[in-house]
């Protein structure tokens, strides 16, 4: 049996970090469990994309997750599937994908280490600029596949980079939380992957393993610590 696209990227992300011990694609929910979910969310919620939503509940020593994906995204990624080539018809489509998987499996890593928060905006921040920093990571993979040296050049960075970081619009949201938080973690990402573009692949893992460990304040301390290190 073919495993699925969602199956390979979670082993993918597991390998990486850490065994989550549940099989996510159990957690993705409907169109109308989708709806139900965002009317309990609140309104911030209205204002994020409808294509896929990444929903967390804690319940004492309980996580559930939920994880919705839209038919029109499913479709998109079936008629042009990153697997087979990796374009200006999928990228957009294949981010939104990773980065709401991604979004569930460190939330359960986190509840996992005993972080019981989850509703702070000090970890909606950490989830986000981790999914950022591990899309990118992702893209590289796949567009690495697809060359026959197995090596990414800088105009395919570039390209990569103007997709999942250039063409987000933060300040677009009404919410101030909401902006603030896209905006500061686009920004994040985008300098804390320039500096693994630096790393050979060995020191890249054990980077982004030491960086996965670290809570939020921590990893914007060091990235800002990187930025002025850069620009000095």
């Amino acid at each position: 049996m073919n495993e699925t696209l969602f199956s390979q990227i979670q082993r993918l992300f597991e390998r990486t970090y850490a065994q989550v011990g549940i099989n996510l694609e159990d957690c993705l929910i409907d169109r109308t469990r989708c709806v139900q979910l965002s009317v309990l969310a609140g309104r911030s919620v209205r204002e994020l994309s409808e294509l896929a939503r990444t929903f967390l509940r804690r319940a004492g020593d309980q996580l559930y997750v939920g994880i919705y994906y839209s038919r029109w995204l499913i479709e998109q990624l079936e008629q042009h599937d990153p697997r087979a080539g990796l374009g200006d018809r999928n990228i957009r489509s294949l981010i939104t994908f990773v980065e709401e998987l991604n979004h569930a499996l460190h939330a359960a890593l986190q509840f996992k280490r005993g972080v019981r928060e989850i509703a702070s905006e000090d970890f909606a921040r950490n989830l986000e600029l981790q999914a950022q920093v591990d899309t990118y990571l992702v893209l590289l993979l796949f567009v690495a596949f697809f060359r026959k040296t197995q090596r990414v050049s800088a105009t395919d960075r570039r390209w990569l980079r103007f997709h999942l970081f250039a063409r987000q619009c933060p300040n677009a949201f009404r919410d101030p939380n909401l902006r603030g938080r896209y905006l500061e973690t686009s920004q994040l990402a985008a300098n804390y992957t320039r500096y693994l573009d630096t790393l050979n692949a060995v020191r890249r893992l054990d980077e982004i393993r030491r960086f996965h460990s670290l809570d939020y304040n921590a990893k914007r301390e060091q990235i800002l610590a990187l930025m002025d290190s850069a620009a000095s």
